[in-house]
């Protein structure tokens, strides 16, 4: 029998079934961050809630993120007022997930911010880092740390000399986004939520101007059926206008997208002991490291194509080569690039202002009508809130008391037990054999559930192989994502379980019929859909590295989307029906 937390194909079989004879307190649409955050805390209530997503947990901005659960430094910036209260609620929540709720998948880590202009910029930065420092940012990792030129570039040897005058050292944290979310969404059906992914919202159900529930589709088989729920939370991120629009309410605000890019580079390309954090005249220049890669980026563009796939373009690609290279002293090229990936940041932004450098990072929450409420904004870190303030406004149309919240004594699934495992890593290795490297991956990606993860070798030792041309990777993390972190296709497993297609130069093709063949039978394909599924996976790739040819968003935006989708009944612009 399943545990109530395993998102199983029998699982997700039994509660479409729920989702269609049931009535739900509150019903969330959209699996990414603050989707599972809103879950989480209506499960924890003890309310009766469920979630849907139209494709995958975290496929869109959720898993396209810096990786970073950051305290937002730069908003002390006037740009145009400093956001203190955004910065002291990030940092908290940062405190938060990196010591009591996910210490498994958020971890310290430490960051150079090189000053370029001597006396005066080092006033500034020490009094914003104390300032950061004192509203805690240094809570329990060291305080900034002021360097002269000659140990910065002792601590960064790829460092421009004449890029530096000197620099700080300070704390941030790092975060695997879509592995994070899943896990959430795993917590929250831990405590009784429905969850549902490749479920489509295609109409909302009204009594009157009360919204009463949805219609669902399948997006695997394109049936459908109605949800009855008390309330409906719209926490579809980038999509948030169009299920607006799909309700016939009022909206309260807009979102504008943002799109950010990344490059992912060898780690032996940039040395350094830190990572590192650069202003630029447009963003900011992130230099993260990730296992045996660094993370680069990144942008920050207005987009108005295609939601779904947003696409990284050269021009994209050349200002961040540009920006990085400026301060290297051997520059970074395009062969050197591994891995590219593009998100959107939903931004709430009001009628006519574009500049999206200039659109604040809080987030908001409307109810647009009774029985429906609407959020977007903020940042990853902090989820948690996000979600606790659009169930707080729900809880508005849900009969009886609820609850208070009660997200902030909640671990998630995989940290109990997680610091005292990092003590056991010889004993661990000793007893599965494997290697302590491949233990601290384990133990660092699921936690204490690294014990469920290895039940699927008691019978099978080859799945404690590494997977062929994707070695950082157990062959049986890709059967675990299939059995029970709830991925129903081949660029699930790739892209979000795990990162093989910004970590290896193939993008994943070369693993994808190895990939295939592990949990095919999880999944009940047959030798034609694993064909197609590994076919669907390689048209992806090369999708993508069409469009990052291209000069414009357009021009990218028509290669990306040559590609067919892997949910056959998804529909793009559900809101133009």
């Amino acid at each position: 029998m399943s545990a109530p937390s395993e998102l199983t194909l029998e699982l997700r079989e039994s509660n479409w079934d729920r989702l269609g004879s049931e009535q739900f307190d509150i019903l969330i649409i959209g699996g990414g961050s603050v989707g599972a955050g809103a879950a989480l805390d209506a499960a924890t209530r003890g309310l009766k809630v469920a979630m849907v997503e139209a494709r995958d947990l975290a496929c869109g901005s959720s898993s396209r993120s810096s990786k970073m659960f950051h305290g937002g430094l730069r908003y002390l910036q006037p740009n145009p007022i400093p956001q203190f209260g955004l910065v002291a609620e990030s940092l908290h929540e940062r405190e938060l997930s990196m010591h009591t709720l996910a210490p498994h998948l958020v971890k310290p880590l430490k960051f150079i911010y090189p000053l370029t202009t001597p006396f005066f910029e080092r006033i500034m930065m020490f009094c914003g880092f104390t300032l950061y420092d004192r509203m805690g940012g240094a809570k329990t990792v060291p305080m900034q740390k002021h360097f002269s030129r000659k140990k910065i570039l002792k601590k960064i040897p790829s460092l421009k000399p004449n890029a530096t005058c000197g620099g700080v050292q300070y704390y941030d944290t790092l975060v695997d986004d879509a592995r994070h979310t899943m896990m959430v969404t795993r917590t929250a059906a831990k405590y009784g939520a429905v969850i549902r992914t490749s479920t489509q919202v295609v109409d909302f159900l009204k009594e009157g101007d009360r919204v009463v529930g949805v219609t669902i589709k399948d997006t695997e088989d394109g049936r459908t059926q109605n949800v009855k729920a008390s309330a409906v939370i719209n926490a579809t991120g980038v999509w948030t206008d169009e299920m607006q629009n799909l309700s016939g309410a009022t909206a309260k605000f807009h979102v504008h997208q943002s799109k950010g890019i990344h490059i992912v580079v060898p780690k032996d390309r940039i040395k350094s002991d830190s990572a590192l954090c650069f202003v630029t005249e447009k963003s900011v220049l992130f230099v993260i490291p990730w296992g045996n890669y660094w993370i680069v980026g990144t942008t920050d563009t207005s987009w108005k194509l295609d939601l779904a796939h947003p696409a990284a373009t050269k021009t994209d690609i050349d200002y961040v080569l540009e920006e990085l290279n400026s301060r290297l002293q051997e520059p970074v090229t395009y062969a050197d690039i591994v891995g590219v990936y593009a998100g959107l940041r939903p931004l709430v932004a009001q009628a006519g202002q574009e500049n999206t450098e200039k659109l604040a990072r809080n987030h908001e929450v409307a109810r647009l009508c009774p029985g429906l409420v609407s959020v977007a904004g903020g940042k990853y870190t902090t989820y948690r809130v996000i979600g606790k303030d659009a169930v707080e406004a729900a809880i508005k149309d849900v009969p009886g008391q609820v609850a208070k919240s009660t997200t902030e004594e909640t671990p998630i699934i995989g940290a109990d037990g997680y610091w005292a495992l990092t003590n056991q890593l010889d004993a661990l290795a000793s007893k599965y054999g494997i290697t302590v490297d491949q233990v601290d991956h384990l133990l660092n990606r699921y936690g204490s559930l690294i014990f469920d993860v290895l039940s699927y070798t008691k019978d099978d030792e080859s799945l404690k192989k590494p997977i062929t041309n994707a070695e950082g990777y157990l062959r049986v993390e890709a059967v675990y994502a299939a059995a029970v972190e709830g991925a129903l296709h081949l660029e699930d497993v790739i892209t979000r379980r795990t990162r093989i297609s910004i970590e290896y130069d193939d993008r994943g093709m070369d693993s994808a019929q190895e990939i295939a063949d592990l949990i095919a039978p999880i999944l009940g394909w047959d030798d034609a859909t694993k064909e197609k599924e590994v076919k669907l996976y390689r048209d992806r790739v090369v999708a993508e590295l069409n469009s990052q040819k291209a000069i414009t968003d357009e021009e990218a935006d028509a290669l990306r989307n040559q590609a067919d989708e892997a949910r056959p009944a998804y529909v793009d612009d559900i809101d133009k029906k």
